[in-house]
């Protein structure tokens, strides 16, 4: 299915961002039940439904123009979004390989990859890219070559590098975190980063499951999860770094603007074995809807009522929800029949 990419949307100021019936229909609905705790709920990451997210590695969508012109932007005003540490120069090799022959094979309409040895001809027709290089000498790109495939691709990146029986931080490119930050993040453990999430996630033995799990992937058998939050307006860089720019806007929110203004933020984490490095891409894939376009499917408005309504304070609070939580689970309350009932 060819990918029919919008015109230029922004991620900030005026906000134009919006989801078209066809980006509402694939959209990543988090919820298999009517409630939520945290678990590992990694699988494997086998393609599924033809036009669905989960139809290929690295998913491209309408945004595709939007979101690379976001990440411009972020990165002209804070270079260091991106990053790789010197003993990670083969692991983003790693990564501009596997991102270029799998955008090539699956979307020939937009993208193109020649080899001849080591001369490399890279096509990106939606960006007006075309690029010859020869791999493995980073003088012959514009950029380092994670920041060079990273600037044409959705979603961050961190590279982790894998020793001592633990994964490391060592390289990325993060322009839309979820409140979080590569600087303060580099060089970090697995569960160094993963330190400010609720005590309930370690008391289960959440992290120690899934770095078990993590460590033992194999090179050709990725594996993915779905994540979720909530984002006031379509801002895609909601990064510590930014904070000051919308840690406010959660005290925005009102019973007449909350559809149009409070978003479910969805991660697709993506996993794959780099084969060269034997690093561990972690690909997070963020997806934006807004309560409004998320409605227009009343069964994922009544399962996010329940959700929310019953979530663990603790979770919560974590989540940046509290001071809006009761605003949105009092709006969607309209498409839950059991709570119109009671």
């Amino acid at each position: 299915m060819s990918v029919v990419m919008k015109p230029l949307e922004t991620y900030r100021d005026d906000f134009t961002f919006s989801n078209s019936p066809q980006a509402i229909a694939r959209f990543p609905f988090p919820f298999p039940e009517d409630s939520y705790m945290y678990s590992v709920n990694i699988e494997p990451a086998t393609p599924r439904e033809p036009g669905s997210v989960f139809e290929h590695w690295f998913d491209i969508d309408e945004h595709y123009v939007s979101e690379m012109a976001e990440r411009a932007c972020v990165l002209e005003k804070d270079p260091d979004r991106c990053l790789v540490m010197p003993h990670m120069a083969l692991a983003a090799w790693d990564t501009l390989e596997m991102l270029m022959e799998h955008l090539a094979t699956d979307y020939p309409e937009h993208f193109a990859l020649e080899r001849d040895g080591d001369q490399w001809l890279w096509s990106n027709r939606p960006l007006g890219i075309e690029q010859r290089f020869t791999f493995g000498d980073a003088s012959s790109l514009p950029f380092e070559p994670l920041e060079y495939i990273t600037r044409q691709v959705q979603g961050d990146f961190a590279v982790l590098d894998q020793r001592d029986g633990d994964l490391f931080m060592d390289a990325g490119m993060v322009t839309c975190p979820a409140d979080w930050s590569i600087k303060f993040d580099a060089g970090m453990s697995f569960k160094q980063w993963h330190a400010p999430v609720p005590g309930v996630a370690h008391q289960l033995g959440v992290f120690e499951r899934a770095l078990k799990y993590l460590l033992n992937i194999q090179v050709g058998h990725p594996v993915r999860r779905l994540n979720w939050t909530m984002t006031i307006n379509p801002r895609l860089d909601t990064s510590s770094e930014t904070f000051h720019e919308w840690g406010h806007e959660r005290g925005l929110v009102t019973a007449e603007n909350v559809a149009r203004l409070v978003h479910l933020r969805v991660e697709l984490q993506f996993m794959p074995r780099l084969p060269r490095s034997n690093a561990l891409l972690f690909g997070i894939r963020t997806y934006l809807i807004s309560l409004e376009e998320l409605a227009t499917n009343p069964a994922w408005a009544c399962r996010l009522h329940r959700v929310l309504r019953d979530l663990p304070d603790e979770i919560a609070d974590y989540k940046g929800l509290t001071r809006y939580r009761q605003t949105v689970v009092d709006w969607l309350r309209q498409f839950d029949p059991q709570a119109q009932a009671a």
